[in-house]
C-alpha cells in the first residue's frame, strides 16, 4: 500500500480589486502546475470583489475572511508557497508595517515570518503607486525577500480595452530561484 505524496500547498491571498473576480485562473493555473491551493480573502474582498462559490468550487475549500477561534481546528495546512493577487495598496503598506489587523495581513506577517516563499501581482492605481508610503513598503518588502510582479493600474487602453492581468506570472516568481 502506497501514500500518495501530499501536494504541496498554496495559499493564496485575495485583496479587495475589480481584478479579483478573475482569480479562478490563478487557482487553476497552480492546480495545473500540482499545488493544492486555499483562498483567504482581506474582509473587502469578500464583499463583491470575489466569486466566493466559483472560488470554493475550484479549491474544494471554504474561503476564509476571519480568523478562527482557538478550539477550532485549522483548515488549511501550513503552507509551502503564498501568493497575494490581487496585492492592494491597503495591504501592502499594512502589511510592511507589521499591522496584521485581518486574517489575510496577518498571514502574510506569519508567512514572512516563517520564510515562506511568497509571490506578489501589485493591483495599485498610478497616484497610488507613487505614494512614498508604497514606495518604501515595496522597498522593506523586496529586502525581506518578497518577489514582486510587475504592477498592474488597469488603466483603459486607447482602444477602451483594459490590460490583461497575468495572474500566472505570480506562479513563475514563486518558481524563480
Amino acid at each position: 500500500m502506497t501514500d500518495e505524496p501530499r501536494k504541496p500547498f498554496l495559499c493564496l491571498v485575495v485583496c479587495a480589486a475589480g481584478i479579483a473576480a478573475g482569480v479562478g485562473r490563478l487557482i487553476s493555473a497552480a492546480q495545473e502546475r500540482g499545488w493544492e491551493v486555499g483562498v483567504i480573502a482581506t474582509p473587502a474582498a469578500v464583499n463583491g470583489f470575489l466569486d466566493i462559490a466559483e472560488a470554493e468550487a475550484r479549491t474544494g475549500r471554504p474561503i476564509r475572511s476571519a480568523w478562527r477561534r482557538p478550539s477550532d481546528p485549522r483548515p488549511f495546512p501550513a503552507p509551502d508557497a503564498v501568493v497575494v493577487a490581487p496585492a492592494t495598496f491597503n495591504t501592502v503598506n499594512k502589511w510592511a508595517a507589521g499591522l496584521a489587523d485581518t486574517l489575510a495581513v496577518g498571514t502574510l506577517c506569519e508567512a514572512l515570518g516563517l520564510g515562506v516563499p511568497i509571490a506578489v501581482l501589485p493591483c495599485v492605481a498610478d497616484a497610488l503607486a507613487a505614494h512614498p508610503a508604497y514606495q518604501e513598503s515595496l522597498t522593506r518588502l523586496r529586502a525581506l525577500g518578497v518577489r514582486f510582479g510587475d504592477p498592474y493600474g488597469g488603466e483603459a487602453e486607447a482602444d477602451g480595452g483594459r490590460p490583461e492581468f497575468d495572474w500566472e506570472r505570480a506562479l513563475d516568481l514563486l518558481e524563480r530561484r
